[in-house]
């Protein structure tokens, strides 16, 4: 099952994957978690080349086909192997945000990027999407006041950041049954809860789907 963590910046993604894989590994699971852009060397260099503040100049569609090849590498060389083994991956984005971002936010068109992201990650699609929203100013004050990484997307307008949350819950509306969407104003400890919950709901129900009711004549 290959799970994925979306939503704008300083929702508290990040912080949440690592004690969320390993609950899961206690229950059992194999689990790999790993981020995008990144999660291989080649989509490391690429997130740095991303993210540098100093690349203020970069197009939007520049943007994008770096985002998409960082993307690539990821799901062949990381992804798609776990899954091939029975694994579960988190990941701490994926082709979603590529849709909130660059879409929603950047105006680029949705059906071609859906097209691209067919593409590069070979049709691969989440099983599950958890939504973690929250107050574009919230999130982004949060950001900055826990001294991590402030990085070239960080620095766009408010109003960009807000586009993209929209973005995110057209996205979540448009796939009720993918996509669950957590609280990511509470305390740590509450969304972890909500983000274990769910996901072993999801798995008990992958794994134990009830039976179909068989009309007798």
């Amino acid at each position: 099952m290959l799970i994925t963590l979306e939503g704008p910046d300083g929702s508290g993604k990040s912080t949440q994957i690592g004690p969320l894989a390993e609950f899961l590994r206690q229950k059992g699971y194999s689990v790999l978690a790993t981020r995008e852009p990144g999660g291989t060397p080649i989509g490391d260099q690429i997130r740095r080349i991303l993210m540098d503040l100093k690349n203020a100049e970069m197009q939007p569609h520049t943007e994008i086909l770096l985002f998409l090849a960082a993307r690539a590498q990821l799901v062949e060389q990381v992804i798609r192997p776990h899954l091939s083994q029975g694994g579960l991956v988190l990941c701490d984005r994926y082709a979603d945000s590529t849709l909130a971002y660059q879409g929603y936010g950047l105006g680029a068109d949705l059906q071609t990027l859906r097209l691209m992201l067919d593409f590069a990650t070979g049709s691969l699609k989440p099983d599950l999407t958890l939504l973690l929203d929250i107050d574009v100013e919230v999130g982004l004050q949060r950001r900055k006041d826990c001294g991590g990484e402030w990085n070239r997307l960080d620095a766009n307008e408010l109003a960009y950041h807000q586009r993209v949350r929209q973005g995110y819950l057209a996205l979540a509306k448009e796939e009720p049954q993918r996509w669950v969407v957590i609280d990511a104003g509470r305390s740590g400890d509450l969304v972890q809860a909500d983000l274990q919950r769910t996901i072993l709901a999801r798995l008990e129900n992958t794994l134990n789907p009830t039976p179909l009711r068989r009309n007798h004549a």
